[in-house]
């Protein structure tokens, strides 16, 4: 509701400050000063060139005049009408259409898109409306898919803390280790909303930083190195192995954000642990470069995702396994963090599944430009 107040409010701020002259008045005028000021000059030069060789009679009723400006004027009457009507077909209706449009936009009940009219710049125009229209369409979505996801899984543990205090105040005659149970159960719950809110806090701020977020050259293969040996020790204390191998040259050279970055492959890495659901887990990390774009992966051969999972695993709040979510922490902002960076950066990023039977991830980012 945000957005559309927003964007109604802007939309009469727009109208208020368009009660001038329409420029379907504006133009047609125009050429028809225009048209007059031509007809004028000819009109004159024709004058003076009948007069240079009929000196006896340079009357403006003369015939032999009249005769040589009629189809003169004919003409011009002929490409000015030409002029308005396609001013009118091709450029003041289409905008008025636009117009019309912009009155009726709705973000709850989507409009079908803007048929294009022409490849010139008015049919740019529309393409633009129509993505901005599905961009808007999206944000609502997110808010309302934020809100409902928040609410969702604030309500599974508030329920379970309120019905374990209950069972502590109405029933007496519990015994200690039945009381210490459920005060751990309740200490349980309230640690995993406690971290709910600390992850939607620091994704949100994650999505401020992003906006003045800046980029410097980081050598590739001094990056994927720093990057291994970090995970490479912390992986092996969580009864992990990570391999990896790149093939970056020493003059490989990425525009990023070395921080930001970093918080990719902290979210990967984790959740290969969270959710690899394997003993001996291990872990592949990859990385080389092709035309313009540096790519890395990471697969592990854990038990995976289902094919029908893969494509939603980037969505805000999206998790394979309700059941496992308080147990294994995350409440399915990771890869939705991975994304909004990646793309930030100007690269992409997927997921499949990996020939090593679990999960694969892989994602580009820009090189720096020689």
């Amino acid at each position: 509701m945000t957005l559309l107040k927003q964007f109604g409010a802007s939309d009469i701020s727009t109208r208020k400050e368009s009660n001038g002259m329409k420029l379907k008045i504006k133009l047609p005028l125009l050429f028809l000063v225009m048209f007059i000021v031509f007809m004028v000059s000819i009109g004159i030069y024709l004058k003076f060139i009948f007069a240079a060789y009929s000196p006896i009679s340079s009357s403006l009723l003369n015939p032999s005049y009249i005769g040589l400006l009629f189809p003169i004027f004919a003409i011009a009457c002929f490409i000015f009408i030409i002029l308005i009507m396609y001013i009118y077909f091709f450029i003041e209706k289409p905008i008025g259409l636009l117009n019309t449009r912009l009155e009726r936009i709705n973000i709850v009940h989507p409009l079908p898109p803007l048929a294009l009219r022409s490849n010139d710049e008015i049919g740019d125009l529309y393409n633009h409306f129509n993505k901005m229209e599905k961009r808007l369409q999206l944000a609502h979505k997110e808010q309302t898919d934020i809100i409902a996801a928040i609410a969702h899984d604030l309500k599974a543990p508030l329920t379970s803390i309120n019905g374990f205090a209950e069972l502590l105040a109405m029933q007496k005659g519990l015994s200690e280790n039945e009381k210490q149970e459920y005060y751990e159960l309740i200490q349980k719950k309230s640690k995993y909303m406690a971290e709910l809110i600390n992850d939607f806090v620091s994704f949100t701020k994650e999505k401020q930083d992003l906006e003045s977020m800046t980029v410097k050259p980081v050598d590739a293969s001094k990056l994927f190195e720093n990057i291994a040996l970090e995970y490479e020790y912390e992986l092996s204390g969580l009864d992990c192995e990570l391999v990896y191998k790149h093939l970056f040259t020493g003059n490989v050279m990425l525009m990023v954000n070395e921080i930001m970055i970093g918080r990719v492959f902290g979210n990967l890495f984790s959740n290969v642990v969270r959710y690899g659901g394997k003993n001996e887990l291990k872990v592949y990390m990859t990385g080389y470069s092709q035309g313009s774009y540096a790519y890395f992966e990471i697969e592990d051969n854990g038990t995976g995702v289902p094919d029908k999972d893969i494509s939603s695993l980037f969505l805000k709040f999206f998790t394979v396994d309700k059941s496992r979510q308080i147990e294994n922490g995350g409440i399915g902002l990771g890869l939705a963090s991975c994304k909004s960076i990646i793309e930030h950066h100007g690269g992409e990023i997927y997921a499949y599944s990996s020939e090593y039977g679990g999960l694969g991830i892989k994602f580009s980012l820009p090189l720096a430009k020689h």
